[in-house]
């Protein structure tokens, strides 16, 4: 119930605009993250600082974590300094996506102290954190579920996948995929079209009015591409980790992944060329440059 402590581990582009959330719904929060100007704007507001994820966890009954990379959730999961060493909290929100793999390895290693994961990663970038319309999927046993749903409730929309560790992961692995080989197809589309002639916002305007519409084209290439600002908030790095992490859990499950397996390649060489820290967007400069051309409009 708002009112009571929550612990936040990882205030950074999406956990600070998720932890703010919180603070706004009436929650005092307990917070934590390795880079310092990131807990700075909750700390302003009246959150307590912790100096380590542990500490987090000796101050809340509920502790949520978004992060960047499965080792890291591992390493303030289950490390010496981590919430597995706090002698408070009970439930473990992580918001992060880091594979069904990592969240059944966290799953078996909470059991030693009776803490339960919910395994909750979320899709809608940071527009969505900031404005509560995030896609929340949730995996954990059904009765954790009701206690968390009112926390989660002031993410955006929440999707319950079952009480197995990992679903909820495996089905965000499976968005992101998606999402990443829209962009990629969508890109080679519109980098024809402009090589033939056609202005590229007229394409686009009729791709989203025709069968070929999608997330790319409906609202990546009109934020970020056709400005030529490639700045639409989800890093290079971060795509080619979910990407690589989908493949992998794929592969091992026995599904073929041939077009994913492409989209993994684009990535590959987005993050080659302009770096891990570069917006995913900029998946379309590698084609504008391939091809010659400006996807401006």
């Amino acid at each position: 119930m708002a009112g009571e402590t929550i612990g936040f581990v990882g205030t950074g582009r999406m956990g600070g605009p998720m932890a703010g959330r919180l603070m706004d719904a009436g929650y005092a929060l307990c917070v934590y993250d390795t880079q310092g100007e990131a807990t700075k704007p909750l700390v302003a507001r009246g959150a307590r600082l912790a100096k380590s994820p542990a500490e987090v966890a000796s101050s809340a009954d509920i502790v949520l974590a978004s992060l960047p990379t499965p080792d890291i959730v591992k390493a303030v999961a289950l490390g010496p300094d981590g919430i597995i060493a706090g002698n408070r909290a009970s439930i473990v929100i992580d918001l992060s996506t880091s594979g069904p793999g990592a969240a059944k390895l966290i799953a078996e290693g909470f059991k030693s102290r009776n803490l339960t994961l919910v395994d909750a990663p979320v899709s809608g970038g940071i527009k969505g954190a900031v404005n509560g319309t995030l896609a929340v999927m949730v995996s954990c046993p059904k009765d954790t579920y009701e206690t968390v749903q009112p926390i989660l409730k002031h993410f955006g929309k929440l999707f319950y996948t079952g009480d197995k560790p990992g679903t909820a992961q495996t089905a965000k692995l499976a968005n992101n995929l998606m999402a990443a080989a829209a962009l990629v197809i969508t890109s080679e589309a519109v980098a024809m079209g402009v090589k033939g002639g056609v202005d590229a916002k007229v394409l686009i305007d009729i791709i989203n009015a025709s069968s070929g519409r999608n997330s790319a084209s409906e609202d990546k290439f009109p934020r970020a591409v056709l400005p030529g600002t490639f700045d639409f908030g989800f890093t290079t790095g971060l795509s080619y980790k979910d990407v690589r992490l989908c493949i992998d859990e794929a592969e091992a499950m026995g599904v073929p992944m041939v077009c994913g397996s492409v989209v993994r390649q684009m990535l590959a060489i987005t993050n080659a060329k302009y770096g891990a820290s570069s917006d995913f967007t900029s998946i379309a400069k590698v084609l504008e440059e391939w091809a010659g051309v400006e996807m401006r409009g």
